[in-house]
């Protein structure tokens, strides 16, 4: 077991900004220069083929001979990378994988962090004879037809960097381009308003709302051989849903994939076996899967009598099994189970699995947090989902608690981050765990300013953020190699607890505390709180401190508060709106949703909720059941409201499509407006911003702002930098407007200059085919609008699209001057951010209603009452 150190984060102040101490020259005295960084971490991504200037122009010869040699180099890339692989304590356990899905059609799987299953597993299956497309007949309206089943496996991850990440590190490791950048790329990715795949793609990493949406096109999904569900103990709403539909296809008599299986497999590295075992192995048709795989025979089930009399599931696309047994459909999952505990299936594969000797399966209690629970009870051996137990990582991690409770867990993480500068040799860089990008803002800006102050002789400090609304290439600078002579230190959200490995990182900085949303149905409120992680929360983020060297992890709190936290998070779908998992499953063909089989079923009243806002947006008829416009809301990447504002918009009648697309760009990214903590700060804002302001609220500002941004010609960071709006994020929203697409076409994807530039060009694309002809159509004979400054008319139009979308976010003004929600008589008091914040207007409608401090309506535009009655049919 490790040394398990106490140590004080508050050991002096920071460091002097013009301070060269003789403790800090002594400390960098022995710093080896950095000679060679990690072979595993430092190879970067395929490119595209590069052509030296004098070949540029020197015919399709030089072009070929540039092709070979880019082939060439990436299939050395891939010979070097073997090497590493090898030394993963999975690859000793390849053939036992491979058998368990050549016999059984779910793989339950948990890995230690580091220990390689989410880049190895799919590269261990895509060469199996299943894995291979087959020609099968299907029944089509009564008429047999031919099709291809099968051939490309694919990884669903809970985050698009995740995703991206994997896809690139499994290209460099098969030694095949990236997705879309050649027709010959076998790896892909697909994550919102991003799919970079070719036909050639046999490994697709994709987010768990990417493949919910692929199933509306293909409910069968037929394109794959397999899914892998990756870093499943996360417990997304989008991942329960995932489940639930695999285990409907995997469990049914699978009449729209030919008979064909779909193998499945479930990855964590904290997971509850048990429960996911009874999850897959209830209601399943034993009667039907033994038929198909091995004709009439009949099957023994010995004492399992219980599946004797299992009825007979639905041959609906969907596979639900609608006998309304909620208890038996819908097990759950017991969360207090943990990663150490070992399966009794025969093909449980315990191993640490490391050549170099270093065991980590034990290494301290927190591996083992789950300590105080019974052992589990022995599981018969499924004929259906093998278990397998994969121990140990390639590198020990030393933990490193705070012996007292830190007050300001910025300040600590400030302090401990120069600490380590100064103690510690390179190569080592920094992952700092934050709550959020407003922590990840503000210790960014302080770690700028003391690194101003560093010594000559100390390394650099390259400073990076990591958070959800960050654009997809500032992201992506987090993976590059670090510079000589330098650390990088990250700060990030919990986007990099799981599936992400960033080059170098030696150190982790674990605040302990994380944003948790939680939905309140009886008041339609959603609450944003820093709450204490999870252990196996814990766990994961000090995993990434292990995965190229031995590393060490800094906990801003003591062991005691560790102790005490949950073992595991609460499900999603246990605390959050409904309404677009609802939905769904509507569109899926899911019609009874209590019969779905949910890993947690969700209380009732939030369904009820869902369902009924669901039916106030128009998605739903009378008896509950999906109508045209649901399912054309459901087809948009989107939250339900704002796919409702976009069909609104798009409406002849309204006719402002590409005025709500730029708001809502804005709405898809990070707050576009800088934040301000100092008054001089706050009221130079307030009088460079007055021109972008506009009397009818938030959204008509967005909408300002974007056009003089794009109206500016000269110099836009600057204009920028004088608003004091995010250059970054306005990159994101729109960096040139385009002009609309005659049709419904996709653009490329690879290396875009601009993530948000793809968002509306998509946006646009999707809803073409709904446009009526307007002043923005070639073929419109209307006076063409004013670039700034919508009219009057179109202000009107914009307010009354929004109000289709959130009709059950508005309030009305009171006499005292304070608001009451029309939908439940709710107290709404407007965010001091808004524009409207201390006016009075007749009624408002807003995006969202949060509690932070107090209960707050963000996102607020007025309007007018008529024009609510008018929506909500009063």
């Amino acid at each position: 077991m490790p040394e398990r150190v106490h140590h004080r984060f508050d050991d002096g102040p920071p460091p002097a900004k013009k301070s060269k101490t003789s403790a800090a020259i002594e400390s960098y005295g022995n710093i080896q220069e950095q000679k060679t960084l990690n072979a595993t971490t430092q190879l970067e991504p395929s490119k595209a083929v590069q052509i030296r200037p004098e070949h540029r122009n020197s015919g399709p010869h030089h072009l070929k001979v540039q092709q070979t040699r880019s082939s060439s180099s990436l299939k050395d890339k891939s010979t070097a990378l073997l090497r590493f692989r090898k030394e993963l304590p999975i690859w000793s356990h390849t053939e036992e994988i491979r058998q368990s899905l050549r016999s059984k059609d779910v793989l339950l799987l948990v890995g230690e962090t580091g220990s390689g299953k989410s880049t190895q597993v799919p590269q261990f299956l895509i060469d199996e004879q299943w894995c291979r497309p087959q020609s099968v007949k299907i029944l089509n309206e009564e008429k047999q037809q031919k099709i291809s089943v099968g051939g490309c496996i694919g990884i669903t991850e809970p985050r698009r960097v995740a995703a991206i990440t994997l896809a690139r590190r499994v290209a460099e490791e098969m030694g095949t381009p990236l997705g879309s950048s050649s027709p010959a790329s076998k790896v892909g990715y697909s994550v919102r308003f991003d799919n970079s795949t070719s036909p050639s793609t046999r490994i697709k990493f994709l987010t768990e709302g990417m493949l919910l949406q692929e199933m509306l096109r293909d409910p069968w999904l037929r394109q794959y051989s397999a899914v892998i569900v990756d870093e499943v103990h996360e417990r997304g709403v989008n991942v329960d849903l995932v489940m639930g539909f695999l285990k409907n296809i995997v469990s049914g008599k699978k009449e729209g994939r030919g008979g064909l299986p779909l193998k499945v497999a479930v990855m964590s590295a904290t997971a509850d076996l048990e429960g996911l075992q009874k999850f897959f192995d209830d209601k399943h048709d034993w009667k039907v899967q033994r038929e198909i795989l091995q004709g009439s025979e009949e099957v023994d089930n010995g004492s399992n009598n219980k599946f004797e009399n299992s009825e007979e599931i639905g041959s609906e696309w969907s596979g639900i099994v609608s006998d309304g047994d909620e208890d038996a459909s819908n097990p759950k999952i017991n969360s207090t189970r943990g990663t150490d505990q070992e399966s009794s299936s025969k093909h449980s594969l315990k191993s640490n699995g490391n050549p170099n000797g270093h065991y980590a399966g034990d290494e301290s209690l927190e591996e083992s947090y789950i300590s105080s629970s019974p052992p589990p009870k022995p599981q018969p051996d499924s004929a259906y989902v093998s278990v397998c137990h994969i121990s140990g990582r390639q590198y020990p991690v030393q933990t490193i608690y705070s012996p007292h409770p830190v007050p300001d867990f910025v300040d600590a993480a400030l302090r401990t981050i120069f600490q380590i500068h100064y103690k510690e040799p390179l190569p080592g860089d920094i992952l700092v765990f934050l709550t959020g990008q407003e922590t990840v803002e503000t210790l960014e800006s302080l770690v700028r300013e003391y690194a101003l102050a560093l010594p000559s002789t100390v390394p650099k400090l390259l400073i990076l953020p990591l958070f959800a609304a960050l654009p997809q290439s500032a992201q992506q600078l987090v993976f590059q190699p670090t510079p000589p002579k330098t650390r990088k230190v990250i700060l990030a959200t919990n986007i990099a607890e799981t599936s992400v490995t960033v080059s170098g990182v030696r150190f982790v900085i674990d605040c302990g505390k994380s944003k948790i949303k939680q939905f309140r149905s009886r008041l339609g409120l959603d609450s944003l709180l820093v709450k204490p992680i999870s252990q196996s929360a814990a766990i994961q983020r000090k995993g990434r401190a292990g995965r190229e060297a031995p590393g060490k992890c800094y906990r801003l709190y003591t062991e005691q508060d560790y102790l005490a936290l949950a073992p595991a998070p609460t499900p999603e779908i246990l605390r959050c709106d409904l309404s677009q998992a609802i939905l769904t499953m509507k569109a899926r063909g899911v019609d009874d949703i209590t019969a779905f089989p949910f890993l947690d079923p969700p209380p009732r009243d939030a369904l009820e909720k869902a369902l009924m806002q669901l039916f106030q947006l128009g998605a739903l008829t009378d008896a509950g059941r999906i109508n045209d416009l649901g399912l054309q809301i459901a087809r948009l990447p989107l939250s339900a409201p704002l796919g409702r504002v976009l069909l609104a918009a798009a409406d002849p009648a309204l006719d402002c499509l590409p005025e709500a697309i730029d708001i809502i760009a804005c709405l898809s990214v990070e707050n576009i407006f800088l934040p301000l903590t100092s008054e001089e700060a706050k009221e130079q804002a307030e009088s460079a911003r007055r021109a972008l302001v506009r009397r009818e609220g938030d959204h008509l500002t967005l909408l300002t702002t974007v056009q003089e941004y794009a109206a500016e010609k000269a110099d836009r960071k600057a204009w920028a930098e004088r608003h004091f709006v995010s250059h970054r994020a306005m990159q994101a929203v729109m960096v040139r407007r385009p002009p609309l697409p005659p049709v419904a076409l996709q653009p490329p994807l690879t290396d875009p200059p601009s993530p948000a530039q793809d968002v509306r060009k998509q946006l646009l694309a999707q809803t073409t085919h709904l446009r009526a002809p307007s002043s923005h159509s070639p073929t419109s004979t209307a006076p063409p609008r004013s670039p700034l400054a919508p009219s009057p008319t179109l202000t009107t139009a914009i307010l009354k699209a929004f109000l289709r979308g959130f009709a059950a976010n508005t309030a009305r003004l009171l006499p005292d001057g304070s608001y009451r929600s029309l939908a439940g008589n709710q107290a709404v008091a407007i965010h001091p951010s808004s524009g409207l914040f201390g006016r009075r207007v007749e009624a408002i409608v807003y995006n969202e209603f949060v509690f932070t401090n107090r209960s707050y309506a963000r996102g607020v535009s007025a309007v007018q009452m008529d024009w609510v009655a008018e929506v909500l049919g009063v």
